[in-house]
């Protein structure tokens, strides 16, 4: 993904309302550093969340199919501040 194009990205949740924060966020800028903080703290729940289920290991298939759509958003949400890094 390009760093040049703002982009949409996740604050995280208000807590006043509980909907989602959204934010136009500009490569280098504050927002966007808060949401790749966001970002990266979801995917560590996420992580935490998989890896206790599959500890269990008594989940049915559907239940871990579950899993893939939110694992491949965060991954990718991941690669693309990795990327974003790199250039």
């Amino acid at each position: 993904m390009s760093t040049s194009t703002p982009r949409l990205r996740s604050l995280g949740l208000d807590p006043a309302t509980g909907k989602e924060a959204l934010a136009v966020t500009h490569p280098g800028g504050r927002l966007e550093e808060l949401a790749d903080a966001q970002a990266l703290k979801a995917a560590a729940v996420l992580v935490t969340v998989v890896g206790a289920v599959l500890e269990v290991g008594k989940a049915s298939d559907a239940e871990l199919a579950a899993f893939v759509t939110p694992l491949h958003a965060a991954l990718e949400e991941c690669v693309d501040i990795m990327a974003a890094d790199r250039e």
